[in-house]
């Protein structure tokens, strides 16, 4: 019998996913290599997997034979145990787990005559949402003194602010997610790309290894990308190695942009299960883009708006362009759902209405994401913002959420970013003159949650839905599977974040996350109090042409069958990650197209263990030469970025 939801799956997942968060960290602090869990398709719990399932299972599958009597986990056990893995990961790294200690003390420690924090931020701060004990938060980023305790208390107070509104933002995505799976998955049928990998590597025979793994060319995708990643690191061990150049670019449009030729494994790995018009539309709405940004700069038409560092590479016409399409986009998927919604408020109000296949009811979906956001609205309050400028966050917040969950359910992308951020959007509506530095700094600690968007529950816990859709009727202790996987992986993560910068000092573990990033928020909110701005009238025109072209091209998609445009490329072709991925995406859309064309359904569906071959064997490879790196002492070899 394929059960799914045992206490021993609980046990495992949980097991696990602290290992992912240890893995993770130790990479991306300790030895500087690749980044196991900062997107989507986190390497470091598809490695885990891999190990797990190709080897430990098979081995328990072994013993099974010797003692007569089944101890190795079943295909869906196996499925929960990584559904745990990649919801966790979602908060261990880019999104929270790797934020949040920085930036609620780095006013503290980087405030300096030079910044004029002293005056411009730290009388506005709500010191109970900081740490504010200067050395404590010295040592936190230039390590303790050798004897010296770690000074735990100084961090339990915002801690303890902090963590029930996160445990609640992520409560709420999960309701939010619970409500769309039937509707994305059973009504609209996507296709959920990156969910393919997993289920197909537990598949079951007759024999001890998953058919999976006895495809030849599975193994042949593995190997290259494997072999690829090994001589690219042997490289950076030996330089008389010749390295693989994997990224080259050409100066554009009088050297004033580049066109990057980047090939990406994980990308024409899981963007081959992609709709061809989906595909198309990807890296042709990024091409486009590209060629107006061109002419843009050639004409000096430009926006001298400062949208920080998450608007669109700096871009602030595109952000808002983007920020407009989002808008239109979830309206239209509200009046798209409406049947479905109607359902799940009849649930809520205690109608019968079938919802035995969802981890909660639509009734505590519906009341979870009332009073969810309620609490969060009350808590952005309370941290100074205004109560409607709460509101408007919490809004633009979650259609962001919701857009690029749809982009990776149905774009099958792994690393994925919106054009703009919350925030910066409220700040360039209002303009900073007409908001009080408490609001503007309040706005600014979003940047914990709200700001590097590689990865987020909502997605990872929509994509774990479908991941478990084969399990039982009774799928509500998936809930509890998930929530708990996110509520220890962020207290590991937490402890593991003081620990590690404490010993080695923050400032000598990632450079982002210790120096550059927590900077980032405050030095946005300190320009925007120094130079006050009012409304931004380019940034309103943008969102309206953003808004009405969406729907133009929303209303093409659904009236006319020959339209080869899908919406989904221009919401996201202006990215920054766009312009690195968009050759990759160009490259299998192409293969696949040709296989469809001359080979048919038979030929694709041969190859796709191929294609799940090459992400597979980068992230195996980023894996292998992570525990050499961390047991040789040598830092700095990253072989998987994007």
């Amino acid at each position: 019998m394929n059960t799914f939801f045992t206490k021993r799956s609980f046990i495992l997942g949980i097991l696990l996913s602290i290992l992912v968060a240890f893995i993770d960290h130790y990479s991306t602090d300790v030895v500087h290599a690749s980044y196991m869990a900062i997107d989507h398709m986190p390497c470091g719990a598809i490695f885990i997997f891999f190990i797990f399932v190709f080897l430990i299972n098979s081995i328990l599958k072994l013993f099974k034979r010797k003692i007569k009597k089944n101890i190795a986990f079943t295909p869906g056990e196996l499925l929960v145990v990584y559904s745990m893995m990649l919801v966790a990961s979602s908060v261990t790294e880019m999104g929270f787990g790797s934020q949040i200690l920085p930036i609620i003390s780095a006013p503290f420690y980087y405030s300096s005559p030079q910044n004029e924090w002293d005056k411009l931020l730290i009388p506005y701060l709500k010191k109970v949402l900081f740490v504010t004990d200067k050395e404590a938060v010295k040592y936190f980023y230039e390590g303790l003194p050798k004897g010296m305790p770690i000074p735990w208390k100084v961090w339990i107070l915002p801690l303890l602010y902090w963590i029930p509104f996160i445990l609640i933002l992520y409560f709420v995505m999960i309701c939010i997610a619970s409500i769309l799976r039937k509707q994305w998955a059973e009504r609209e049928k996507l296709v959920y790309p990156l969910t393919i990998l997993p289920k197909e590597m537990v598949e079951e025979n007759k024999g001890i290894l998953p058919s999976f793994f006895k495809n030849p060319l599975m193994w042949f995708g593995f190997s290259i990308a494997f072999i690829i990643g090994t001589i690219n690191a042997f490289h950076f061990y030996f330089s008389a190695v010749p390295q693989i150049q994997l990224v080259k670019s050409i100066p554009i449009f009088r050297n004033t942009l580049n066109l990057i030729f980047r090939t990406s494994f994980p990308v024409i790995g899981f963007v081959y299960f992609v709709n061809l018009d989906v595909a198309f539309s990807l890296w042709f709405f990024n091409l486009l883009f590209k060629i107006i940004r061109g002419i843009f700069n050639i004409a000096g038409i430009a926006s001298t708006e400062n949208v920080g560092i998450y608007g669109c590479s700096g871009e602030a016409i595109f952000a808002h362009l983007g920020m407009g399409a989002m808008i239109m986009m979830v309206g239209y998927s509200l009046f798209l759902w409406r049947y479905h919604l109607k359902d799940v408020f009849s649930g809520a109000m205690n109608k019968k209405i079938d919802d035995s296949g969802e981890i909660l009811s639509y009734k505590s979906s519906f009341w979870g994401i009332i009073f969810g956001s309620l609490f969060m609205i009350l808590w952005l309050t309370f941290s100074g913002m205004k109560w409607y400028i709460a509101v408007l966050f919490l809004i633009f917040a979650f259609v962001i959420w919701l857009t690029l969950t749809r982009i990776v359910c149905e774009g099958g992308i792994p690393t994925m970013v919106a054009t703009t951020i919350a925030s910066v959007q409220i700040i360039s509506m209002f303009g900073s003159k007409n908001l009080t530095p408490f609001t503007i700094l309040a706005l600014a600690l979003t940047y914990i949650y709200a700001a590097d968007l590689r990865t987020f529950p909502l997605a990872s816990t929509s994509m774990s839905l479908k991941i478990v859709e084969e399990s039982e009727s009774n799928r509500r202790p998936f809930f509890w599977f998930l929530f708990l996987a996110i509520f220890i992986n962020i207290i590991t993560t937490l402890t593991l974040e003081l620990k590690l910068a404490y010993r080695y000092g923050g400032i000598n573990l990632n450079n982002w996350y210790f120096v550059g990033g927590p900077q980032a928020p405050y030095k946005y909110a300190s320009d925007l109090i120094k130079n006050p701005t009012i409304s931004n009238k380019i940034g309103w025109i943008s969102r309206g042409i953003g808004f009405f072209t969406m729907g133009i091209l929303i209303f093409a998609r659904q009236n006319f069958l020959w339209w080869p445009l899908h919406p989904i490329g221009f919401l996201i072709g202006p990215v920054w990650l766009m312009d690195q991925l968009w050759f990759s995406i160009f490259v299998v859309w192409l293969i696949k197209k040709l296989i469809l064309k001359y080979g048919g359904v038979q030929i694709y569906n041969k190859f796709k263990y191929f294609f799940l071959g090459l992400p597979l064997g980068l992230y195996t490879c980023a894996g292998v030469w992570f525990i050499i790196d961390l047991f040789t002492g040598k830092q700095g070899n990253s072989i998987f970025w994007i």
